[in-house]
């Protein structure tokens, strides 16, 4: 048994086929097929049940799978180990984030971290939440950003920052004369939300039911640019998040954002990786470097503002 034959039982396990776990590994089908049968062979059961259109695993062969997964991922550990010993600070890190945060913080972020690790080769995959820690949890990410609260004692959680929410209205709408909100001035609105599977809509829906607000019944977006386009449509309001309205993001017209009175609902961002992970010290200083955000990009005070039309004066 060598790693090499390890590497391709868990792809067949993900791929569920013969022939897209061989492309995965870079090997040729019979060569894939060979092996995982000596693999059988020398274990003394069988792995795989084949059938004419798909793969499946036995249930030992489920369980040998993920565990073959766990040493892969040990092994990666290893390696990652003497790399950050001869240089901490190169290597490459795989980092996951959710889609309503990322275009919107990593323009920001990614020019700091270059400047302060130049030799980093930074993987960025963009996934919903469940997504980014399944894949955290199987080793095939280093590291996510996500928002709290998250239920998993096997990842250690590095708090960065809270962004608050504005409200989107358009322009006509009567909240936008308002100079800044209470949630109760939403009791009787209905927002548009996204679809599910994204946190910002858990989030949002938080905000409702504090606020006494409900769902606008009948639509549901799969971006926040669906939303603000919406929104600037005159079809509904909803929540925006802070750095979704900063530059470089372009103002919509005929959307004015709306700040929140006290402190403002948010959602609060963190940096999460395995407890068990070898990279453990370097992601702290990485953290850091995300924790390190200009004061005003956070600053829901200034995105209002620079959303309010600006009145004409009579001549």
């Amino acid at each position: 048994m060598n790693l090499r034959d390890l590497h391709y039982l868990v792809a067949l396990a993900e791929h569920r086929h013969f022939g897209r776990a061989a492309e995965a590994c870079f090997v040729s089908q019979p060569t894939l097929s060979t092996q995982i049968k000596k693999l059988e062979d020398e274990l003394g059961v069988s792995l795989v049940e084949r059938t004419p259109r798909k793969v499946l695993l036995t249930d030992v062969g489920r369980d040998i799978a993920n565990r073959a997964r766990d040493v892969l991922n040990e092994v990666e550990q290893i390696k990652g180990v003497a790399r950050r010993t001869i240089d901490p600070e190169s290597g490459t890190v795989r980092l996951g984030i959710f889609p309503t945060l990322g275009p919107y913080l990593l323009p920001h972020v990614i020019p700091m971290v270059r400047e302060r690790f130049p030799r980093l080769e930074l993987l960025l995959v963009e996934e919903k939440t469940e997504t980014v820690l399944h894949r955290l949890r199987e080793g095939k990410l280093d590291v996510g950003i996500l928002a709290l609260p998250i239920h998993d004692d096997s990842l250690h959680t590095e708090f960065l920052f809270e962004e608050p929410f504005l409200l989107a209205v358009p322009q006509s709408h009567p909240l936008a004369k308002h100079p800044a909100l209470k949630l109760a001035d939403l009791s009787d609105q209905s927002l548009l939300l996204l679809e599910d599977g994204h946190c910002l809509r858990d989030q949002a829906l938080e905000v409702c039911h504090m606020a006494g607000a409900g769902e606008k019944s009948g639509f549901r977006a799969t971006s926040l640019e669906t939303l603000r386009q919406m929104v600037a449509s005159n079809v509904g309001i909803t929540l925006l998040p802070t750095l979704a309205v900063k530059p470089p993001v372009a103002q919509a017209p005929n959307l004015q954002l709306v700040e929140f009175s006290g402190h403002a609902p948010s959602r609060r961002i963190a940096m999460v990786w395995r407890k068990s992970s070898a990279m453990s010290g370097f992601l702290k200083q990485l953290a850091g470097v995300f924790k390190d955000l200009p004061r005003d990009l956070l600053d829901p005070h200034s995105a209002a503002t620079a959303s309010t039309p600006r009145r004409r004066k009579l001549a």
